[in-house]
């Protein structure tokens, strides 16, 4: 067989393997990083630690680790074809830990302490003896990475937890809003979820609290979806002139979260 002909089939034969073991979200990642001029070792850095090596072999394989462009073309194809597929995993809490598969609600915490550039929760009861409750305070002093909560203005009444007050100061300089009445009436702030990185959505039927991530039974979801994260983020920060108030000093304004 001609020496070309079998180059065009080792490289479409990579591509094809890269078509089934990335997800769109993370075609797109690998795609901007080489974009922006990074080293295949280095684009590769924002996706699943064990997916990395496995792509290295099939792009060394099919000697395409130097040429960049081609590559970033090919993944642009693979984030569009699979823009609608989601990467989609359970978490559970339970008393003792019964269930056998997806992650306990615990490794919020993990994903909190993780994030490199935002992290945007609501919930409606938040605890001091939750682990998000130093995890979120941490992130929000790390360089780089901004903070957005939304917490019940209410939820603390009867001293059932610290003060919206007290959330706001303890995660500054994050940005803590907190619910406001609509058309006369209280407003309950029951969405609960997280958002990390623009990337990875939790949305779970957990609060912030000790009893949430090791007694209740609790389910939720992890979708690995840039496309949701961000809509759900924005949907949000739309809703908020209409439905919340700033603490902190925050405004409704745009800001990086």
């Amino acid at each position: 067989m001609d020496s070309s002909v079998e180059g065009f089939e080792a490289k479409a034969e990579a591509f094809r393997q890269l078509g089934v073991l990335l997800t769109g979200t993370e075609a797109g990642l690998v795609a901007e990083a080489l974009e922006d001029g990074e080293s295949l070792t280095s684009a590769v850095g924002a996706i699943d630690v064990a997916k990395r090596s496995e792509i290295s072999r099939i792009l060394g394989t099919a000697g395409l680790r130097f040429d960049s462009e081609l590559v970033a073309a090919v993944l642009r194809g693979v984030e569009g074809a699979r823009s609608t597929t989601r990467a989609v995993d359970t978490l559970w809490t339970s008393p003792g830990h019964v269930f056998g598969t997806g992650a306990l609600t615990t490794s919020l915490v993990s994903m909190v302490e993780g994030a490199r550039q935002s992290v945007v929760c609501s919930t409606f009861n938040f605890q001091k003896t939750s682990g998000m409750w130093t995890a979120l305070h941490d992130a929000a002093r790390r360089p780089g990475v901004s903070v957005r909560a939304y917490i019940d203005a209410e939820a603390s009444t009867g001293g059932r937890g610290p003060s919206a007050d007290h959330v706001a100061e303890w995660l500054t300089p994050g940005v803590v809003l907190q619910t406001k009445p609509f058309g006369g009436k209280p407003v309950r702030n029951h969405a609960k979820f997280v958002s990390i990185d623009h990337r990875f959505l939790v949305v779970t039927s957990a609060n912030f609290s000790w009893i949430a991530e090791y007694g209740n039974v609790e389910l939720g979801v992890v979708i690995d979806d840039g496309h949701l994260a961000e809509r759900v983020e924005g949907e949000l920060r739309s809703a908020e002139p209409h439905l919340y108030e700033p603490l902190n000093g925050a405004s409704n304004g745009r800001t990086s979260a």
